[in-house]
């Protein structure tokens, strides 16, 4: 399985943003999908995760009521819709699949970066 993460760019503090994470491969529908982010100098975090049908999303209490994680099977893509976006939202977001254990998962995009400006 080959992840593709795009939709990162530059905004204002207050904005939106949509990511995507287009996968390739036929087993996407059976993964737990999720974004995680890194901002400089910080560690990776976890920021939402859902099972492979969508049911009880798991997010950061720093995203939470902010960002939604969703996925469309059928296109074998996931989103991250980041509404109210702050500067410490800043970082780059990455998107990973089929989940192996606590934040760790076999599969991961290449990464697109979210800078929000205040």
């Amino acid at each position: 399985v080959q992840l593709q993460a795009s939709g990162g760019g530059l905004v204002q503090a207050g904005s939106s943003l949509r990511l995507s994470c287009e996968a390739s491969g036929r087993t996407f529908s059976a993964y737990t999908v999720a974004w995680f982010r890194q901002a400089p100098g910080k560690e990776r975090e976890l920021v939402a995760e859902s099972s492979w049908n969508g049911i009880s999303p798991y997010y950061a209490a720093s995203v939470k009521g902010r960002f939604t994680i969703s996925r469309d099977n059928a296109k074998k893509t996931a989103y991250l819709q980041m509404n109210s976006l702050k500067p410490e939202d800043t970082a780059v977001y990455y998107c990973a699949a089929q989940k192996m254990g606590p934040h760790f998962y076999h599969y991961w995009g290449q990464g697109t970066e979210v800078t929000v400006s205040s």
